[in-house]
């Protein structure tokens, strides 16, 4: 994709499609204006007809308008004038996208940019913009047979703005968005893949190609033999009944010297049966999806890649099956995690946890500034936040917020959780160290209590996203959720933001 910022007025751009604004109560916005005054008056008609709404999700595509030049003049709602947000507006490019999705439009002009909205500058415009688009325009078809729908051949996006000293903040937001949006797509494709393609070892096999060719960036993979020489008996407590070896997966960008780096660890269980804890039929399938914490943190180190980020980064993933068969572990067997504390697995549908453990102690080698693991962990995280805000868990209040601020500059929110001794307290077991559950009330929490044993030392935040990692119904896939969040939060640290 190709970025462009321009001062030229709507109505003087020829391009193939232009979009503008229109509020509440008639109220034009400025791109919307100077598209009314060229065209005498046209868009005003439209709005006393009905034709043309402010209603906020509502479109209008206008077709070879007198006295100006662009092919097609796109008018989406914005709803009552002041309102407009970061979130709306992302809403409103999206609505307008969607409505040209299916033209032959090459390039388009955004003139949305030029509106006043809260908490966003020409960066963060530009970088909604693109990544707003992206998310419109990202198909999945890959495992269709035939003829595939012929995509929108956009190459180029265009982003209007007020002055020319906005030029430089606009360009940097539209290339941060288009790193970002490429990490969303990949993390996309990973949890789209069904378990058949998408196993660890195809897991390893992407991280590696990503480091292939870039100096920077390195990929090493760990299998089961060297696994079990590091004591990583939790982690493969989980793969016992898998036919498909588990791969631990370690991805290190070097952009800052000698700096302590970012530690990513990923939760990859390709496909979830529960093991000998089976889970229900209805919407197992689903459960291809219980590998998006891996997904998101590769996604996020090829937004890093491709956004040459003078930060470190280190990935971390363990990849695992989790299966039932005459080898699986059983509900009540004992195992011994890396760090030497031993685990009482009650439930081996709680399995996702027990492969963090492992990668949480390997990731202490690296010595990191921070390690934020990233799951879709427990069902009880959807009960609590729904599909909007994933949960933060954190063993450090600025850590906390740092990560809480960065979801909401990126519109990838989510929501601080508490941790503490009375929730670790239902951890307890008669048998081991500790059980890998903790009884039905405060699941998420508890679970992430369970993860803070093995982290001590560590500055250390968990991100469980089993609410906003896919979507189901009509809508199924994934969302690539949080490459955003995890993007911003490493902006901020490498000091690349306004």
């Amino acid at each position: 994709m190709k970025y462009f910022t321009t001062t030229s007025k709507a109505s003087r751009r020829a391009v193939d499609c232009v979009i503008v604004g229109v509020y509440n109560r008639g109220k034009l916005g400025v791109g919307a204006a100077d598209i009314d005054a060229a065209s005498k008056g046209f868009i005003r008609k439209l709005l006393k007809s009905g034709d043309v709404s402010g209603e906020a999700g509502q479109v209008a595509v206008l077709n070879g308008v007198s006295g100006v030049k662009a092919c097609r003049v796109v008018v989406v709602g914005l709803g009552k004038a002041g309102n407009l947000d970061a979130s709306s507006f992302r809403k409103a490019v999206a609505t307008a996208t969607r409505a040209i999705a299916h033209t032959k439009a090459r390039q388009i002009l955004n003139c949305l940019t030029l509106e006043p909205v809260a908490g966003a500058d020409p960066y963060y415009l530009a970088r909604h913009t693109v990544e707003s688009v992206s998310d419109v325009l990202y198909r999945f078809e890959q495992m269709k047979s035939g003829r595939k729908k012929a995509a929108m051949p956009l190459n180029t996006i265009g982003l209007a703005i007020a002055k020319r000293g906005d030029a430089a903040k606009a360009t940097r937001g539209a290339e941060h968005g288009d790193g970002i949006a490429a990490g969303v797509s990949l993390a996309k494709d990973l949890g789209n893949l069904p378990a058949n393609v998408c196993t660890p070892s195809y897991l390893a096999r992407v991280a590696k190609k990503l480091a292939s060719g870039n100096g920077k960036l390195s990929t090493r993979v760990l299998n089961e033999a060297e696994m079990k020489k590091l004591g990583m008996g939790s982690l493969l407590s989980v793969t016992a009944g898998a036919v498909e070896p588990a791969k631990l997966i370690v991805m290190q960008y070097k952009g800052a010297g000698s700096d302590q780096p970012v530690v990513l660890v990923g939760k990859g269980v390709t496909f979830d049966t529960g093991g000998i804890s089976l889970k229900p039929g209805a919407g197992m399938d689903e459960m291809k999806f219980d590998m998006c914490g891996a997904a998101s943190v590769i996604g996020t180190m090829a937004a890093v890649a491709r956004m040459k980020l003078p930060i470190n980064v280190n990935v971390v993933v363990g990849a695992v099956e989790n299966m039932p068969s005459g080898t699986a572990t059983r509900p009540g067997d004992i195992v011994k995690s890396m760090s030497g504390q031993t685990i009482e697995v009650l439930n081996t549908d709680a399995e996702g946890r027990l492969v963090l453990c492992d990668a949480l102690t390997y990731s202490k080698r690296f010595k990191p500034a921070a390690v934020i693991d990233v799951a879709t962990l427990t069902g009880a995280c959807v009960v609590a936040l729904g599909s909007h805000r994933c949960a933060i868990y954190s063993n450090n209040d600025d850590l906390q917020d740092e990560i809480f601020a960065s979801g909401n500059s990126s519109q990838d929110v989510g929501w601080p959780m508490p941790m503490g001794e009375q929730y670790a307290q239902q951890l307890k077991s008669n048998f081991a160290d500790m059980a890998n559950i903790g009884g039905p009330g405060g699941g998420s929490v508890t679970a992430a209590c369970f993860l803070g044993k093995f982290t001590d030392g560590m500055n250390w935040a968990h991100l469980d996203i089993a609410g906003v990692a896919w979507k189901s119904g009509t809508q199924k896939g994934a969302t690539g959720r949080p490459v955003p969040m995890l993007s911003e939060f490493l902006l901020s640290r490498a000091r690349l933001l306004p």
